[in-house]
């Protein structure tokens, strides 16, 4: 019993660090120290990947982990960019600035919420359902962290800042797919530890590159959901149409 509980004590403990960084992220957001608030965000991430490691390497994995998770998720990827994009770029807008802010805290809470009803198998991981939530955070974290100078952000990342803040809100509660991280296998482990060293990687580059390079890599990864998404849509529409065609000539 003793053992059970050290177990998932050192798994909570690890999601724990995750909203620590989050709420380490507010403050020095609210101190104006946006490239610092945009780190933690990053470590926040990197924490909410390996805690999912951890508890299924001790075998802790339970429903209250899940919970405790996206509550933590909620405070590091909703709040702390949704304020860090407020303070840095949005409290200009006034009333809208607010509201656009907001956008990524409320839906990334319904995302998190819809993910949670469908989770089944704990130790077990479909392809997501919209825009993880990290993504997101991390895109808004980098685009601050990289173009954020004397006191705003630089052109033309000015105009693109609330286009890309309703985009990121919008993918996360959408159908659009996005592959999950590789499942806690034996054969697949490997490419979950490649990912948390991938994270590690570009938190160095963030700091070596001002996050330029990053920022661009993540925007990739929305925009590649995106992409897929109408390819097949295309696809799907060119398949029907050729259906009809049989049918018709039949």
């Amino acid at each position: 019993m003793k053992q059970s509980f050290s177990k998932a004590f050192i798994a909570n403990t690890v999601t724990s660090l995750n909203v620590f960084c989050g709420f380490l992220s507010l403050l020095y957001a609210s101190q104006h120290d946006f490239q610092m608030a945009a780190v933690f965000i990053i470590v926040a991430a990197i924490f909410d990947a390996f805690d999912g490691i951890v508890a299924r390497l001790l075998g802790t994995s339970s429903r209250f982990g899940v919970e405790l998770d996206s509550l933590s998720d909620v405070v590091s990827f909703g709040a702390a960019p949704a304020f860090l994009i407020y303070k840095a770029y949005a409290f200009q807008l006034g009333v809208a600035g607010i509201v656009l802010s907001s956008l990524l805290l409320i839906f990334g809470a319904l995302r998190l919420a819809r993910f949670n009803l469908s989770v089944e198998d704990l130790n077990t991981k479909s392809d997501f359902s919209g825009l993880p939530i990290p993504v997101s955070a991390i895109t808004v974290a980098l685009l601050v962290f990289s173009f954020h100078k004397d006191g705003s952000l630089v052109f033309p990342y000015n105009y693109i800042a609330a286009p890309l803040v309703i985009g990121l809100a919008i993918l996360m509660v959408s159908k659009i797919r996005y592959n999950a991280l590789p499942k806690m296998k034996d054969k697949n482990f490997k490419q979950k530890i490649l990912f948390i060293v991938t994270l590690l990687v570009a938190l160095v580059l963030t700091f070596l590159t001002d996050g330029v390079i990053v920022f661009f890599i993540f925007l990739g990864m929305v925009l590649f959901g995106v992409l897929r998404a109408l390819y097949y849509l295309i696809a799907g529409s060119k398949d029907e149409i050729e259906n009809e065609i049989k049918v018709s000539e039949n």
